[in-house]
């Protein structure tokens, strides 16, 4: 995949292109259909399919207060373009010079001279440009001058209940409904960080952990036990995953990500590794001796067997 990070990046001549753009946080199933349709209508007038993103939310700059936070890193949401065998990803750095560029300008400079787009395909609602003042009309009068063709593709639809979003990603993953989320991200949600010296607690209760650099990329769930897997060097094994602050010690930093790989005993420090969440096995809880939360290891341990098991047959 083809990957400008500025449009000083892009070469001259590049192009003629089909065109999406968008914040894509997350890459959910709604982004895939937009995605597979430019892939198609790029393939059906052989074009180069270009997708334009940034490379943080506008809302950091614009408004930081409202700002969420991200489901995804730039990387993380790099690759998953790739994935869906895009050919060309621009993420365009969203400075106050971008902020400021008009709908019409945004058109001239970044779709058409840039780009040479030919088709622009965009969903329902598209606003952009300083004050979000651009919309279909406007691409639509543009194109019809500049010579590109504009297309609307509905929202993709979840079961009927309303569009797929980020935002109710996020509210799912904030409540620990790591499963619901998955589904609408079409892959289990994940996090991705350096292994990190812990308290060595878990090996001395006899369950070793990977404890994540608190700096990670991704969106942490709710505190809980979660069943999922830990990728390293792309071999991925199954693992019982602990958030919180472990409240059965004092001490412990809030929000910690710690992951006992099953049936391993791994040195896993310094590494970068993916975790990802398939499902939520109970909340956070303290308890009275460390007999009881050994005792409670163990069930979680099979627990989230019976859980990947079953995720394993049904996928």
């Amino acid at each position: 995949m083809r990957f400008f990070d500025s449009l000083d990046s892009i070469p001259a001549g590049f192009g003629p292109t089909a065109v999406t753009f968008g914040k894509f946080d997350g890459m959910h199933v709604g982004h895939r259909h937009v995605l597979d349709a430019l892939l198609s209508v790029a393939h059906e007038r052989g074009l180069e399919a270009a997708a334009i993103t940034f490379d943080r939310n506008p809302l950091s700059l614009l408004a930081p207060e409202r700002c969420p936070d991200a489901i995804a890193s730039n990387d993380q949401k790099r690759e998953l373009f790739e994935r869906t065998g895009l050919r060309t990803l621009v993420q365009l750095p969203f400075t106050p010079a971008l902020s400021s560029m008009t709908g019409e300008e945004f058109v001239r400079r970044v779709l058409v001279v840039a780009l040479d787009a030919r088709v622009v395909l965009v969903g329902p609602g598209t606003r952009f440009g300083a004050g979000g003042k651009g919309d279909f009309a406007l691409l639509t009068r543009l194109g019809a001058e500049l010579g590109f063709d504009v297309r609307q593709l509905e929202p993709r639809l979840d079961h009927g209940d309303g569009r797929v979003s980020s935002t109710r990603i996020r509210e799912l993953l904030a409540d620990g409904d790591v499963a619901e989320a998955g589904r609408l991200l079409g892959r289990p949600p994940s996090v991705r960080s350096m292994v990190v010296h812990g308290q060595r607690r878990g090996r001395a209760l006899g369950y070793p952990t990977a404890n994540l650099s608190p700096q990670l990329e991704g969106f942490i769930p709710a505190d809980g036990v979660y069943a999922g897997r830990l990728t390293v060097d792309g071999v991925t094994m199954p693992a019982a995953i602990s958030i919180g602050n472990n409240p059965t010690f004092e001490g412990v930093p809030e929000r910690q990500v710690e992951a006992h790989v099953l049936d391993e005993d791994l040195d896993l420090y310094d590494r970068i590794v993916d975790v990802e969440f398939v499902d939520r096995i109970r909340g956070m809880a303290k308890f009275d001796s460390l007999d009881k939360l050994i005792a409670q290891m163990g069930q979680d341990t099979l627990d989230v067997r019976g859980v990947l098991a079953r995720a394993t047959v049904v996928g």
